[in-house]
C-alpha cells in the first residue's frame, strides 16, 4: 500500500502544484522493481482521467511492459524476471493530469547473456516464448525447431521455470506488441531476427590450412548458414566470406588477413550480440514513436526509473556487466545522498534552524573511484582498450595495481590493501571492490573486450548487404558510402554518458523514493531472512534517513507560495496580502493557531514538523475551498437566475411589443380595408349615374344618325335601282350583238379550215414525188462511187506492180542492210530529238538524267551522261575566281583526307576554310604576337591542351606556319612551346563527333612524344 501511496502523492504533486515528478525505485536483484514500477504506473493509470484517447494512450503504456520485459528480463539464480536492462520512462501529462504519451530510455543491455549464461539462468525470455507458443506454421517459416535442444545459445539446465507459462507469454507479447502499435510485417520481421540469433549459435567452423602455412576458419555444416542467409536475405557466400576474413583500413590502405577457428567464433558471438543489442534499441525507438505525445506543448513530466538491481554474484562470476550494474546503482544511491541526508541537513543550517548534524556515509569516494576522468577505472580501462601494442585483461589489471593501489575501496593480490598474508580467497585475476553495499570481488576476464564491443567491418557490411526491412536499418555502418574509420566509442564510455544524462534529468525533477527490501535469497513467499534485511537497511542508508526525517521537518516550503496556497484560510491574509510574504505566513498560522513546536520559520522557509499539522492545513483548505466553490456556486445561480429573469423580462417585452404592433398593424388594415370598401361603393355609383348620362346622350346622338343614315340608305337604294335597271338594258343589246359577231365567226372559221384540208392534201402528194426522186438519185450516185473506187483500187496495184519492176534490180543485193540502216537512223534521230528537250539542269550536283528508251543504247546513253556531266562541270569550273579555285583545291584534300574518316566531316563541308580565325593582324590582343612570329600565320585558332599527368586542359592558341607550330598563352599572348615542322612526326585524329587531335614529335634522342589537343 505504501507504493500506491507514494505514486497518489506524486501524481497529485504533479497535477495540483505543476513538478515535474521521478519515482526511483532501487534495491538488490530480486527485490520486485519490476513489479513496483508496474503497480507505480497501473495506479497512475487508473487514477486519471477517462476517454477514448486517454484509455489507448494509458493501454500503449501500460503495454509497453510485457515487450520489454519479453526481449530484456531473464531468469537469474536470484530472480526468475530479471531485468537485465535500465529502463527510463517519461509520462507525459497535460494541464489536467491526462497522460498525453511518454519516452522511454533503456541503459545497458547485458548482451553477452545472448551467447553465454552462467549456470542455472536462462537467456532471454522471448527466445524460449517464441519456441514454445509460436505455431507450427510460424515455426516453418522461421525455419526453427521447438526443441531447446537444438541451439546452442540456450542453457538446457533452467530452460523451463515453475510458475512461468512461456507459450501465454508469447501470445501476450505479440498482443502488447499489437497494442502498441506494431505492423504485422514488423512483428515477423522482429522473430525472423529472434530466430536469426537462434541459427548464428549453431554455426561451427573448422580449420583449413591454406598454402601459406596459415589456418583458415571455414563453416561446418552450411545448412544453419543457408537458412540464417534466408532469414536475412544475405548471400550465402558473402557471410561466409566475412567469418573467413578480416578487412582492415586505415586512411587509404587495406590489408586482408584470414581468420582462424577462435577468431571465427569471436566474430560469431560478437555478431549475435551487436544483432540482438540493436534489435532491442530499435523495438524501445519504435515504441516510443507509438506513444510519444504528438503536442508540441510544454508537459507534465512523472519519471518512473526501473534499472538493474545491486549485483553480487559467487566468487568470480562478477564480471564487466556487474561491474557496470554496480556503478548505477552507486550513482542512484549517490543522489539519494545528495537530495535526502547531505542537502536537507544542509538547507536547515542555510536557513538558521537549529540543528544537531546526523553522520551518514556518502559513497563520492567509490563514484570516483570508478568514473574519475584521470585515474578512475573505466578511464583506465578505455585507455587500455586505445593503447597500441598487445593489451590484455592482465595488463588492465597491473595498471589498476599501480594507479589504485592506495585507495582504501580497492583491494587485489599486489596492493597493500589486499592482506594478502592474511586473506588468500583474492585469486590473481581478480580485484575487489569496497561498495556502499559490500564488497564485491570482481574477474577482469573478459573486461577489455567487453569494452571495446568490436564487430568487424566484414560482418557489418555483410549485414547492410541484406534484403531484409530492418538489418540496413540495425547496421548503418555498413554502408560502403559512408566508411568511417574512426574508431567506435567504448561500451563503458558510453555508459558512463548515459548514466551523466539520466543523473541530470533525475535532478531536474522532484524525487520520491521506493526502497525494495529483499525478505529472502530463496524466491519464496512467507520467508523473513533477518540479517538479509538488516544488511540491506543498512547499506541503502535508511536508519540515517529515518532519524534525519525524526530529527527534522516532514514538510518545507517557500513563504510565497506557502501564502499563495493558504491565504483562504484567514479573513487578514484573504483575498489579498499586501504585506511582505513571511508576515502573512506567521498571521496565518497566528489565526489558525498551530502549536510552536509545529514548525519553524527559516530565512526563506516555513518548515512544519509534523505531516499531521499538514493534513489539516489541507482538510482546512479543503474546506475552505468547498465553502468558495460553495460561494461560487451560489454567486453563479444567482447571477443565472437573475441573467435569466432580465432575458426573460427583455423577452417579454420585445413580445409584448412586436404583438402591440402586429395588433396595431391589423386593425390599421381592417379600418384601410373598410375605408377602401366604402371608397370603391361609391366610386362605383358615381361611375354608373355619369355611365347612365353618357349612355343617354349617346342614345340621343345615336338617333339622329339612325334617321341620316336610314334617309340616306332609302335615297341611295333609289338610285341603286336607276343604275341597275339603265344597265340590264345595256346589258341586253350587248348580248344579241355578241352572239352575232360569234355566229359570223364561226362561219368563217368553218371557211377556213376546208381550204387547209384542201391545201395539206396537195403538199403530202408533192412530199410523196419528192422523196421518190431523191432515193433514186441516191441509189444512182452510190453505184458510181462504188466504181470509181475500184478503179482506184485497181490503178493503185497497177503502179506498184509498175514501180516493184523499176525498182527491183536496186534492191535485189543489200536491200535488208539498207532498210536496217535506216530505220536505225531514224531511230536515233528521233533519240537525240527526245534528248535535246530533255537535258537535265547545268548545276554539277544535279544527278537527274533522262530514261533510257531502248536498250540497245544503254552504253551511249551512260557515255552521253558523262561527257554532259564534264561539259557542265568545265562550264562551272569556268565562272570561278583565282580565290574561288583556292578553297575549292583545299575542300578536295580536305575531302581526301577525312571523308568517309571522319564522323565530324559532312557537318564542315559547308563551312569556309580562313585559317587566321584570330585576325592576329586586326586584333590588338594578338597584336605583338603577330609581329614576333616573321613568317606568314597559316592557321590561328584557340584550343584546349591536355595534361597527361592529370588530364585537365588549358587553353592555348594553336599557331601554324610553312615552317613550324606555335602554342601561347590565351590571355598574356607569351609564346609556350614552337615547335619545327620537320619535328613533327604525324597528327592523330578521332574517327568521332568532336575536335581532338594529337602531334606527335620526335626529338634527337628518338623519343617519341605526344601532344593532346581539341577543339
Amino acid at each position: 500500500m505504501k507504493r500506491y501511496a507514494l505514486a497518489d502523492e506524486a501524481y497529485r504533486s504533479l497535477r495540483d502544484q505543476d513538478k515535474d515528478q521521478c519515482i526511483l525505485i532501487t534495491g538488490e536483484s530480486g527485490a520486485g522493481k519490476t513489479e513496483a514500477s508496474k503497480l507505480v504506473m497501473s495506479y497512475v493509470a487508473a487514477v486519471c482521467g477517462k476517454g477514448q484517447e486517454v484509455n489507448k494512450v494509458k493501454e500503449q503504456l501500460l503495454q509497453s511492459n510485457p515487450v520489454l520485459e519479453a526481449f530484456g528480463n531473464a531468469k537469474t539464480v536470484r530472480n526468475d524476471n530479471s531485468s537485465r536492462f535500465g529502463k527510463y520512462m517519461d509520462i507525459e501529462f497535460d494541464f489536467k493530469g491526462d497522460p498525453l504519451g511518454g519516452v522511454i530510455s533503456n541503459y545497458l543491455l547485458e548482451k553477452s547473456r545472448v551467447v553465454k549464461q552462467p549456470r542455472g539462468e536462462r537467456n532471454f525470455h522471448i527466445f524460449y516464448q517464441l519456441l514454445s507458443g509460436a505455431s507450427d506454421d510460424m515455426l516453418k517459416k522461421l525455419k526453427l525447431e521447438r526443441d531447446f535442444s537444438k541451439y546452442n545459445y540456450l542453457s538446457l539446465d533452467s530452460a523451463t521455470v515453475s510458475g512461468l507459462d512461456d507459450a501465454a507469454n508469447f501470445r501476450t507479447v505479440r498482443n502488447a506488441m499489437q497494442i502498441v502499435g506494431f505492423m504485422e510485417d514488423e512483428m515477423q520481421s522482429v522473430l525472423e531476427l529472434v530466430a536469426a540469433v537462434l541459427k548464428l549459435g549453431n554455426l561451427d567452423f573448422k580449420p583449413e590450412s591454406r598454402c601459406n602455412g596459415m589456418d583458415e576458419s571455414r563453416v561446418k555444416d552450411k545448412n544453419d548458414l543457408k537458412e540464417m542467409c534466408e532469414l536475412l536475405g544475405i548471400e550465402q557466400s558473402v557471410l561466409e566470406r566475412a567469418f573467413s576474413y578480416r578487412t582492415v583500413e586505415a586512411k587509404m590502405e587495406k590489408v586482408s588477413t584470414t581468420l582462424n577457428v577462435a577468431q571465427a567464433y569471436y566474430a560469431r558471438d560478437a555478431l549475435a550480440k551487436n544483432l540482438y543489442s540493436r534489435l532491442f534499441s530499435w523495438l524501445v525507438t519504435r515504441i516510443n514513436e507509438s506513444i510519444r505525445a504528438q503536442a508540441k506543448t510544454r508537459h507534465k513530466v512523472m519519471g518512473v526509473l526501473d534499472i538493474y538491481g545491486f549485483e553480487i554474484f559467487e566468487e568470480t562470476d562478477n564480471s564487466f556487466e556487474q561491474f557496470i550494474i554496480n556503478y548505477c546503482n552507486e550513482k542512484l544511491q549517490q543522489i539519494f545522498i545528495e537530495l535526502t541526508l547531505r542537502e536537507e541537513q544542509e538547507e536547515y543550517v542555510r536557513e538558521g534552524i537549529e540543528w544537531t548534524n546526523i553522520e551518514y556515509f556518502n559513497n563520492a569516494v567509490i563514484c570516483d573511484l570508478i568514473e574519475n576522468n584521470q585515474n578512475g577505472i573505466l578511464a583506465m580501462l578505455d585507455e587500455e582498450c586505445l593503447r597500441p601494442g598487445t593489451v590484455t585483461d592482465e595488463t588492465f589489471l597491473d595498471k589498476l595495481n599501480t594507479i589504485c593501489a592506495e585507495h582504501q575501496h580497492f583491494e587485489s593480490r599486489l596492493n597493500k590493501n589486499s592482506k594478502f598474508l592474511n586473506d588468500h580467497s583474492l585469486p590473481h585475476n581478480c580485484f575487489r571492490i569496497q561498495h556502499y553495499a559490500g564488497k564485491v570481488l570482481y574477474r577482469v576476464e573478459g573486461f577489455v573486450d567487453k569494452n571495446n564491443d568490436l564487430l568487424y567491418r566484414d560482418l557489418s557490411q555483410a549485414m547492410y548487404k541484406a534484403n531484409h526491412s530492418l538489418i540496413k536499418q540495425l547496421f548503418p555502418e555498413g554502408n560502403p558510402a559512408k566508411v568511417n574509420l574512426k574508431r567506435p566509442p567504448t561500451a563503458g564510455f558510453q555508459f558512463r554518458a548515459s548514466v551523466g544524462t539520466l543523473m541530470g534529468n533525475l535532478q531536474t525533477k522532484n524525487p520520491n523514493y521506493i526502497r525494495c527490501i529483499k525478505p529472502n535469497d530463496k524466491k519464496a513467499a512467507h520467508i523473513f531472512t533477518d540479517s538479509l534485511v538488516r544488511h540491506q537497511v543498512r547499506y541503502l542508508g535508511l536508519m540515517e534517513n529515518v532519524r534525519v526525517r525524526r530529527a527534522g521537518y516532514a514538510f518545507r516550503q517557500a513563504y510565497e507560495p506557502c501564502l499563495e496556497r493558504y491565504k483562504m484560510l484567514c479573513k487578514n491574509t484573504w483575498p489579498h496580502w499586501k504585506g511582505p510574504a513571511r508576515q502573512g505566513v506567521e498571521v496565518l498560522m497566528t489565526d489558525l493557531q498551530v502549536p510552536a513546536e509545529e514548525f519553524a520559520y527559516g530565512r526563506s522557509k516555513i518548515f512544519i514538523r509534523n505531516p499531521r499539522t499538514l493534513f489539516f492545513l489541507e482538510e482546512k483548505r479543503k474546506q475552505c475551498l468547498e465553502d468558495l466553490a460553495t460561494l461560487i456556486q451560489k454567486i453563479y445561480r444567482g447571477w443565472k437566475c437573475r441573467s435569466h429573469f432580465l432575458l426573460l423580462k427583455k423577452s417579454e417585452i420585445v413580445v409584448a411589443a412586436w404583438y402591440r404592433r402586429y395588433a396595431q398593424q391589423k386593425k390599421y388594415q381592417k379600418i384601410k380595408h373598410s375605408t377602401t370598401v366604402v371608397q370603391s361603393y361609391t366610386r362605383g355609383w358615381q361611375a354608373r349615374k355619369l355611365l347612365r348620362e353618357l349612355k343617354y346622350q349617346k342614345k340621343c346622338e345615336e338617333a339622329v344618325t339612325t334617321i341620316a343614315a336610314f334617309w340616306h340608305g332609302t335615297q341611295a337604294r333609289m338610285e341603286l335601282r336607276r343604275l341597275k335597271q339603265e344597265v340590264r338594258n345595256k346589258h341586253a343589246v350587248t348580248v344579241i350583238w355578241a352572239y352575232w359577231q360569234g355566229t359570223k365567226a364561226r362561219r368563217e372559221l368553218r371557211k377556213l379550215k376546208e381550204e387547209a384540208r384542201n391545201k395539206h392534201a396537195v403538199s403530202v402528194i408533192w412530199a410523196g414525188w419528192q422523196g421518190t426522186k431523191a432515193r433514186r438519185e441516191l441509189r444512182r450516185l452510190k453505184e458510181e462511187a462504188r466504181r470509181k473506187h475500184a478503179v482506184a483500187v485497181i490503178w493503185a496495184y497497177w503502179q506498184g506492180l509498175k514501180v516493184r519492176r523499176e525498182y527491183r534490180k536496186f534492191f535485189r543485193a543489200n536491200a535488208g542492210r539498207k532498210i536496217y540502216n535506216f530505220t536505225i537512223q531514224r531511230i536515233m534521230q528521233k533519240y537525240f530529238l527526245g534528248l535535246k528537250s530533255n537535258l537535265p539542269s547545268m548545276s554539277p550536283i544535279d544527278k537527274s538524267w533522262p530514261a533510257r528508251p531502248y536498250s540497245f543504247l544503254e552504253g551511249v546513253h551512260a557515255e552521253l551522261r558523262r561527257i554532259f556531266h564534264l561539259w557542265r562541270c568545265k562550264k562551272y569550273r569556268s565562272q570561278f575566281t583565282e580565290e574561288k579555285k583556292a578553297v575549292y583545291e583545299e575542300k578536295l584534300e580536305a575531302s581526301e583526307l577525312f571523308k568517309d574518316k571522319k564522323a565530324l566531316y559532312p557537318s564542315s563541308v559547308s563551312q569556309t576554310f580562313k585559317g587566321d580565325y584570330l585576325e592576329m593582324v586586326k586584333n590588338p590582343k594578338y597584336q605583338k604576337l603577330s609581329s614576333a612570329i616573321d613568317e606568314k600565320i597559316l592557321l590561328a585558332d584557340v584550343v584546349n591542351k591536355i595534361n597527361r599527368a592529370n588530364g585537365k586542359s588549358s587553353p592555348r592558341l594553336f599557331l601554324l606556319t610553312k615552317k613550324s607550330v606555335i602554342l601561347a598563352d590565351q590571355k598574356t599572348g607569351q609564346v609556350k612551346t614552337s615547335l619545327p615542322l620537320p619535328d613533327l612526326s604525324s597528327v592523330s585524329t578521332s574517327t568521332q563527333s568532336d575536335g581532338f587531335f594529337a602531334l606527335k614529335l620526335k626529338e634527337v634522342r628518338r623519343k617519341w612524344f605526344e601532344v593532346y589537343l581539341f577543339f
